[in-house]
């Protein structure tokens, strides 16, 4: 145990001029940066998580400490852990894109460059063929135009897919139909 403990200190020599997180951070700007960081000082991969829950702050660091002693050596599933739990998701991207953007983000280059990466992030073009990208739009339009407590059902179980929505959305309405 002292050995590893040990260890953990000699790695984390590498990665203490990250500064630590403050609630003002952008988090996924943060976590992008601490992965640049970590590869650019040469820390070991195998420290990353380790070094990421030291860093963050807040309901990130909540989420790291709610992980399994063994689950928080695995970098992915801290990394997802935290975005989980700061409700960092497509549908997040969705909504950031569909929504009103403030005065500083109206100048016409700004907006389109802003437009293109929300919508890289929320439908991930990279990972999706054309079948695939439009059953996002219509997925998203078909929770939208659910009625609001069987939206609110769909939305908390987050499907991937408008057949994985449907199936939500008929159970749902299933239930509420066997109770008067």
């Amino acid at each position: 145990m002292m050995d590893r403990q040990q260890d953990w200190f000699r790695h984390s020599l590498a990665s203490c001029k990250m500064p630590k997180m403050t609630k003002d951070d952008d988090p996924e700007a943060y976590i992008k940066a601490f992965e640049w960081h970590a590869l650019m000082t040469g820390l070991d991969q195998g420290y990353w998580a380790s070094q990421l829950g030291a860093l963050v702050v807040g309901k990130a660091q909540a989420a790291y400490q709610a992980l399994s002693r063994e689950d928080a050596w695995d970098y992915e599933l801290v990394k997802q852990a935290i975005l989980y739990r700061l409700e960092i998701n497509p549908e997040h991207y969705c909504c950031l894109l569909r929504a009103k953007k403030g005065p500083d983000e109206r100048r016409p280059r700004v907006l389109l460059q802003l437009l293109r990466d929300l919508l890289n992030k929320w439908v991930n073009p990279a990972r999706q063929d054309r079948e695939a990208l439009a059953d996002q739009i219509v997925l998203e339009q078909f929770q939208n135009d659910l009625e609001e407590r069987t939206q609110r059902w769909v939305r908390q179980h987050a499907p991937l897919t408008c057949e994985e929505a449907l199936k939500l959305a008929e159970a749902f309405m299933a239930s509420e139909a066997s109770y008067p």
